[in-house]
């Protein structure tokens, strides 16, 4: 299926394309001019399962470019410049010798911890739920991909996806995407504990950028979450990480703090950290979506960040004003009597009519 693409040319693709929410009640995506949902069932543009894999690695591509971690991208030959996310793939085949003649079971991870040797990849992925592995063709490959589009919204990273940018407002996102990249994006790194970042930590001064509070207390990464030599413990849940099993560092946090692989989650939503990708505050890892949420409000009609000091605000939600609209037949509701149903504005007469 095709991307929506939310170019200003607002060539919208991808229509008829089925909801997986919905499950066969919904008629097939229709897009809204500016909304990032589908007109017919009201889900959003990744319950659809819009775009494509390559698709995907472009948006992140982006995202990573022109940060610290650019090497996880490179530039698309013959294409228009952007670079592309290189996910790294894993293919693992096992021999089957039931029968006679041995065959052989493929199986093809979507994603996996890049840098590891297989036999370590496979640790770590038989240490988060089995429903979410990305293994291909099963739901936790189309869970990775939601994942993706939830947590990592093109709209908070390119202006180009966006409808609520006013005129003198573009630069104002880039100088915010920009800071973001330099002081909070991360990407998770997995090894056994105590063998991450010693090369990087040696002789090298804490990063103004890190939480200085806790991650300096270790120099080799190796003592600082340690009751005794050679004992550590996942930051989140606190349990002792036995010394052969993998675990997650983050950067940013300083090589001291390590997570079991099915903690390493957003703060806020508590979601498994897609793909690693990460955004460090306040002593904490969040998804980029409720990272983003922290610093500017988001507007709850076009699911964009609002660069705007003018908006509309009611009952601990935000909205570009021209976005303040009923979502049944969009008559603007600035000044008129309104409800809110599920974070959703209905005007009077929509809210009757469904008994609300």
């Amino acid at each position: 299926p095709a991307l929506v693409q939310m170019s200003g040319s607002q060539a919208q693709l991808g229509r008829g394309v089925p909801c997986l929410r919905c499950r066969g009640t919904c008629t097939g995506f229709e897009p809204h001019s500016w909304r990032k949902i589908c007109k017919a069932c009201k889900c959003s543009q990744e319950e659809h399962g819009l775009g494509s894999e390559l698709d995907d690695d472009r948006k992140v591509g982006l995202l990573l470019s022109g940060s610290r971690y650019s090497a996880l991208t490179a530039r698309l030959k013959g294409g228009d410049g952007a670079r592309l996310y290189k996910r790294n793939r894993m293919i693992v085949t096992n021999p089957n010798v039931s029968g006679k003649d041995p065959t052989f079971d493929t199986v093809t991870y979507e994603w996996v911890p890049p840098g590891l040797a297989q036999k370590l990849a496979m640790q770590y992925m038989e240490l988060i739920p089995k429903e979410l592995q990305p293994v291909a063709g099963t739901d936790g490959a189309t869970q990775r991909r939601r994942r993706l589009g939830r947590q990592l919204p093109w709209h908070d990273q390119d202006p180009a996806q966006c409808r609520g940018l006013a005129e003198g407002e573009r630069g104002l996102m880039e100088e915010f995407v920009q800071r973001y990249k330099a002081e909070a994006l991360g990407v998770g790194e997995v090894a056994l504990p105590g063998q991450a970042g010693r090369e990087k930590d040696e002789g090298k001064a804490q990063n103004k950028n890190m939480d200085g509070s806790r991650a300096a207390e270790s120099a080799n990464g190796a003592l600082e979450s340690a009751g005794t030599a050679g004992h550590y413990r996942c930051e989140s849940c606190r349990q002792e990480v036995p010394g052969d099993c993998p675990v997650v560092y983050a950067d940013r946090a300083g090589y001291g703090r390590q997570w079991h692989p099915r903690c390493f989650v957003c703060c806020r939503c508590s979601e498994p950290l897609v793909d690693l990708i990460y955004f460090w505050k306040g002593g904490a890892a969040w998804c980029g979506r409720h990272y983003c949420e922290s610093l500017r409000p988001r507007c709850a009609g076009c699911d964009e960040i609002i660069f705007s000091e003018d908006y509309q605000q009611a009952e601990g939600l935000a909205w570009h004003k021209k976005h303040f609209a009923c979502l049944e037949c969009e008559t603007l509701l600035t000044g008129k009597p309104f409800s809110l149903a599920n974070s959703s504005l209905l005007c009077t007469i929509c809210s009757h009519s469904k008994g609300l």
